[in-house]
């Protein structure tokens, strides 16, 4: 497999309006207690101390959708990866105010992470509203492309779900075109309304509340890992 860090590099910024003090102690001291490590094998007994059923977040934006899934579901390790510092910051004021012992985080390319799990490790992997980089010479920068796909579907249990979603048809034809010359997955839709309806236990996140007040469309995709 080729060195992640040349699947997809991180591109534009990393963080945005200036911190205030309580949130630079949060990266100051809960990120560090809750940061995946650094180097070596990652898994759900190196992280939780036992093994459990293991979710991967790919940019998990300010952690919505990753606090949600994590609290609903205790038994479960969850870890999320996302570069934007203040999507960092917004993460671990979940994991403080909803007290969630089950999510490490990230902060950086979620594909060196996912390099170091095993294969067949994953339950779920989810990459919900992907930065589109809509212009076709930026298509190399794209997370849903052969190379993160490949890692994916490898580190996925056989039976373990990849949900993604997105608001901007530009991605959503590309990524139309990768999933469906795939023959390790199944898209679990059987008619237009499974991926036109949000699922249940998919929370609506705060972009995908922005998008539809920009009256986007939003769709959501669900594949088996066959």
């Amino acid at each position: 497999m080729k060195d992640p860090t040349t699947l997809n590099r991180l591109y534009g910024r990393r963080s945005g309006h200036k911190l205030r003090v309580g949130q630079s102690d949060l990266v100051e001291q809960l990120l560090p207690a809750i940061s995946v490590p650094e180097d070596g094998p990652i898994t759900a007994e190196g992280l939780f101390g036992y093994d459990r059923p293991l979710h991967f977040e790919i940019g998990f934006g300010s952690g919505e959708h990753l606090a949600y899934r994590a609290d609903m579901l205790p038994d479960h390790g969850f870890i999320g990866c996302e570069p934007f510092l203040n999507g960092v910051v917004g993460a671990l004021a979940h994991v403080r105010d909803q007290s969630l012992p089950n999510v490490r985080l990230h902060m950086g390319n979620a594909l060196e992470v996912l390099s170091r799990i095993p294969d067949g490790s994953l339950s779920f992997v989810y990459l919900l509203h992907p930065d589109p980089w809509p212009k076709l010479r930026h298509a190399k920068r794209r997370m849903m492309n052969k190379g993160p796909v490949d890692m994916i579907s490898a580190k996925l249990k056989p039976g373990g779900e990849f949900r993604f979603g997105t608001d901007h048809p530009v991605y959503l034809r590309w990524a139309l075109m990768i999933m469906n010359g795939r023959v390790d997955f199944e898209w679990l839709a059987k008619e237009p309304q499974d991926f036109l309806v949000r699922p249940g236990g998919w929370p609506e996140t705060r972009y995908e509340a922005k998008a539809r007040k920009k009256d986007h469309e939003v769709w959501y995709f669900r594949y088996r890992r066959k």
